[in-house]
């Protein structure tokens, strides 16, 4: 492991954030960095796709959805 430097103004958002994500500031930082790296590595998927995808590798089932709108 080993310390990153970052501009303040990133750090506070940072702070922000993990407060509303329930994370660490680690955690929250380790999350924006994989889900960067994965955007990068698949600039035709979307982010919500990449998450999902995250999500079922990691073996979550989300509820079945009824009543859909169009």
């Amino acid at each position: 492991m080993g310390i990153v430097n970052i501009d303040d103004e990133l750090h506070d958002q940072l702070r922000k954030a993990c407060t509303v994500s329930h994370r660490s500031i680690n955690a929250q930082a380790g999350f924006w960095i994989r889900i960067g790296m994965m955007c990068e590595m698949n600039p035709d998927r979307s982010f919500q796709e990449l998450v999902a995808e995250e999500l079922r590798s990691a073996g979550v089932q989300p509820p079945k959805l009824s009543g859909l709108r169009s």
